[in-house]
């Protein structure tokens, strides 16, 4: 089966389509979804440049809310953002250039809680 194409959040929210797939762009709020989420598969987060960081915040609402399905970053994703990106709730990634990921996390360790299970590593060392 072919993968559905996303639709912009506003004709989402319209009810213009009857897609399982959204995008959401730089400056969309993610929370507008909340209330639809069981009925997304995918939810496509644009990042237009490497500086900009709200997709990070978006992704990690998005899963914070209880989002299951699977979590895009589109755009100008850089190979130094893959852990991170992860850690917020992204799945998969769609990167306007290719990506080399080996060694693109070489510390096996984070310092705070996320979106992510991963333990913080002041919680291994004091239990």
């Amino acid at each position: 089966m072919a993968e559905q194409p996303a639709v912009t959040l506003d004709a989402f929210l319209a009810g213009q389509t009857d897609a399982t797939a959204v995008r959401l762009e730089a400056g969309d709020d993610a929370r507008a979804l909340i209330p639809h989420l069981g009925q997304l598969e995918t939810i496509e987060i644009a990042f237009p440049g490497f500086k900009d960081g709200r997709g990070y915040s978006a992704a990690r609402i998005l899963r914070e809310a209880g989002y299951t399905g699977e979590l895009r970053a589109q755009g100008d994703v850089l190979v130094d953002q893959l852990a991170f990106m992860r850690r917020c709730g992204f799945d998969s990634f769609a990167p306007e250039k290719p990506l080399d990921e080996a060694g693109s996390h070489p510390f096996p360790y984070a310092y705070q809680a996320a979106a992510d299970d991963t333990v913080p590593i002041w919680k291994l060392r004091h239990g």
